[in-house]
C-alpha cells in the first residue's frame, strides 16, 4: 500500500540524520481527507501566480532573507572542500564538522544567487564554487557517481554509517549543474559534468522498475524505492536528461501518482512532509508545462493551499495558528527531528512553527507567505531570528526556539525567495541542454 510505504520513507529519511526521533503518531484521515484516483484533467489548472510582484518594502525583506539564509552557506561550510554543514547554530559557527550533500548542493546554487546580487566578492565566490567542485570530484568518496548522505566537512570521511543516497545526490547534482549554467568558467563547467557523467543511474534502479532510496556497503541496496510521488521529480528528470548513463523513459511512468482531497482541494500527494511539494521546484522550473498526469506547478500550489487550511482548522487545537502563522513540515521539535505535517496529520503535531514550510512555497502562495514571515519577524523577533535568519523551528506557546539551523531548510527558503522574486534559477537551470531532455523524455510540454 502507498500510505504505509510513504511512511516507511520518511522514518527512514528521518532515522538516517542520527538525531533524537520521536514515535511518529498518525490520526485518522476523517471526511474531509480521501484519496482520490489521479487523473491528468482533475489535477491540472493554471497556476495562480505565476510571476509574483512585491512592493519595495516587500522586496527589501526578501532581501534580508535572503542574505542572512546566504551567510549560513558561506560561514557554515569548509572553504578549502566547500562542503556545508547539515546544521549549525543559529548564533554562528560552531565547532561540529558533519556536513550533508543535500545542503552543498543548495550552497552551491547559493553561490550562483550571491555573486548575482554581489553580496561577496566575485573572486571568492569563484574560488569556494571551484574547492567544492574539485572535492567532490577526487577526494569525496562515492560509488557509481554516488555520494554518502553525510560526511565529514573536512575529509571526506562517511559519517553516521550513512547511505550512499540517491536523492541527496540529486540535490548536489542540481547546485553543480546551476554552477554549470551560471559561471562562464571552463572549469567550473567541466568538473559539473564530469560529475554528471560519472553518476550510474541504472546501477541504482537494481534490477527494478523505480530508483533506490539508496546503498550502504555493509549491506547492499535499501529496501525502500522512490516509487511514489514526493521531491523524486529531481531525481528521475536528471536520471533522464543524463549524458552517459540515462535513465529508461519507462522509469518516469512507473511512480505512483495518488491524489487527494483536503475542503474541496485536490492535488497529486503522498502521506508526507510539505517539502516534498517544494524541493524539486527549486531548480526545475514546471510554470507553463505539464507531462501527460499534470501541471506540477499548479499541483504544488493546490498542495499549499490544503496545508494551509489544514493548519487553520488546528487553530482549534492549537491557537497560535492562524492567517498570520501557520506552516509544518519535517524539522526539528523540543525533542528531536520530526518528520511531520499533513494532511493527512502525521508525527507527533503540537503547535510548532516551522518558517521554511512558508518561505519554501512562496513561489506557490507568495502574499500568504509573506506574510506567515513578517509575523515570525515582528512577532518573535530575535527569539525566532538569528544571525542566518529564521531558526529552524519554534513554538510559540511553550517559549521554545530551535538553536540550530539545518541547511537544507535554510537552503530552500532562499532559493524559492529568489525564484518568487525574479526567477532567476528556475532561469539558469533550464537553458541547461541535459535538463532540457530530462523534461523532454519525460513528455513534458507546454
Amino acid at each position: 500500500m502507498h500510505t504505509k510505504h510513504s511512511r516507511r520513507e520518511w522514518l527512514t529519511r528521518a532515522a538516517s540524520l542520527g538525531l533524537a526521533l520521536p514515535a511518529v503518531l498518525r490520526a485518522p484521515l476523517g471526511t474531509l481527507l480521501a484519496p482520490l484516483r489521479a487523473t491528468p484533467s482533475s489535477l491540472s489548472a493554471p497556476p495562480e501566480d505565476e510571476a509574483a510582484s512585491f512592493t519595495a518594502e516587500q522586496e527589501s525583506f526578501l532581501e534580508e532573507i535572503e542574505k542572512a539564509s546566504f551567510l549560513y552557506f558561506w560561514e557554515a561550510a569548509d572553504a578549502e572542500t566547500g562542503q556545508v554543514k547539515d546544521r549549525c547554530g543559529a548564533d554562528g559557527p560552531d565547532a561540529r564538522r558533519v556536513s550533508s550533500i543535500a545542503a552543498t548542493g543548495f550552497g552551491l546554487t547559493a553561490l550562483c544567487i550571491a555573486e548575482r546580487r554581489g553580496w561577496e566578492d566575485s573572486a571568492s565566490i569563484r574560488r569556494r564554487v571551484l574547492n567544492t567542485l574539485r572535492f567532490l570530484f577526487s577526494q569525496a568518496p562515492q560509488e557509481h557517481g554516488f555520494f554518502y548522505h553525510f560526511m565529514d566537512m573536512r575529509t571526506g570521511a562517511r559519517t553516521r554509517r550513512c547511505e550512499l543516497s540517491s536523492i541527496d545526490t540529486a540535490l548536489l547534482l542540481c547546485g553543480a549543474l546551476a554552477c554549470r549554467a551560471y559561471f562562464a568558467d571552463e572549469e567550473i563547467r567541466s568538473l559539473a559534468t564530469r560529475l554528471y557523467e560519472r553518476m550510474d543511474w541504472p546501477w541504482m534502479l537494481n534490477g527494478g522498475a523505480t530508483l533506490s532510496m539508496g546503498w550502504k556497503p555493509e549491506s547492499g541496496f535499501l529496501e525502500d524505492r522512490w516509487d511514489s510521488y514526493s521531491e523524486l521529480l529531481m531525481l528521475y528528470l536528471l536520471g533522464l536528461g543524463s549524458p552517459r548513463h540515462a535513465l529508461p523513459v519507462e522509469t518516469w511512468d512507473a511512480w505512483e501518482r495518488p491524489a487527494y482531497q483536503y475542503k474541496g482541494v485536490r492535488y497529486i500527494g503522498s502521506e508526507a512532509p510539505l517539502f516534498v511539494h517544494q524541493f524539486s521546484h527549486a531548480w526545475f522550473d514546471f510554470r507553463g508545462r505539464r507531462d501527460r498526469y499534470a501541471d506540477y506547478f499548479a499541483n504544488s500550489v493546490a498542495a499549499t493551499k490544503a496545508h494551509k487550511a489544514w493548519c487553520l482548522d488546528l487553530a482549534k487545537e492549537f491557537p497560535d495558528y492562524s492567517e498570520d502563522l501557520w506552516g509544518i513540515t519535517s524539522s526539528d521539535s523540543r525533542h528531536g527531528y520530526v518528520s511531520w505535517g499533513g494532511p493527512p496529520r502525521s508525527g507527533p503535531i503540537d503547535g510548532t512553527i516551522v518558517p521554511c514550510a512558508a518561505a519554501g512555497s512562496l513561489p506557490f502562495l507568495p502574499q500568504e507567505c509573506l506574510r506567515v514571515l513578517r509575523t515570525i519577524r515582528e512577532k518573535y523577533g530575535t527569539r525566532a531570528w538569528k544571525r542566518y535568519g529564521f531558526v529552524d523551528a519554534f513554538h510559540p506557546r511553550k517559549n521554545w526556539y530551535n538553536p540550530d539551523v539545518i541547511g537544507i531548510d535554510a537552503g530552500i527558503t532562499l532559493l524559492m525567495a529568489e525564484n518568487a522574486r525574479s526567477g532567476f534559477v528556475w532561469e539558469i537551470f533550464r537553458k541547461d541542454a541535459d535538463v532540457r531532455r530530462g523534461m523532454e523524455r519525460a513528455g513534458f510540454h507546454p
